[in-house]
């Protein structure tokens, strides 16, 4: 999935971050671009929360979704205003898609909160959806990506 993004953004425009105690067990296979090895998680996040212009969450675990919410729910609570998304290939991401629609009716989550949310099926959709992006900065011809372990990815400008 990581490798999808990366030829959309070209050479040398992706930098995984990842603790280094999780790094045996979460980094497989030939490393797309520059990995950062860091202390811990919070730094992970530090690192991500600093640098990022956007966040995209990749198909993935408790981690990802952990993640994910995480920078949706700072978004919320105007911590910040850079667009987060999902990449929903092959439908993913539906169930917590409707879950978050759910919450809206049942009146746990305002609907303009659940609009933070962007998400599309390809990663050039994606990308396309945060350069339109309105609910804060928008994300211009996005040239780095930093990859969170496996499956979540910021984006830099």
């Amino acid at each position: 999935m990581c490798v999808q993004v990366h030829s959309l953004l070209g050479e040398g425009s992706v930098v995984g971050v990842i603790p280094k105690e999780l790094e045996p067990r979460e980094v497989s296979g030939e490393a797309v671009g520059e990995v950062r090895i860091v202390r811990n998680m919070h730094e992970r996040k530090a690192i991500m929360a600093m640098e990022a212009s956007a966040f995209i969450c990749l198909p993935g675990g408790f981690g990802t979704l952990e993640e994910g919410v995480e920078v949706l729910t700072w978004s919320q609570l105007g911590f910040h205003t850079k667009p987060v998304a999902v990449l929903n290939i092959n439908g993913f991401y539906d169930h917590l898609l409707a879950f978050f629609d759910h919450c809206v009716t049942e009146g746990f989550i305002r609907d303009t909160s659940r609009q933070i949310l962007i998400s599309d099926s390809t990663p050039a959709g994606v990308l396309d959806k945060l350069e339109a992006y309105q609910g804060g900065q928008q994300v211009k011809s996005p040239r780095h990506v930093t990859r969170l372990l496996s499956n979540s990815v910021v984006l830099h400008v």
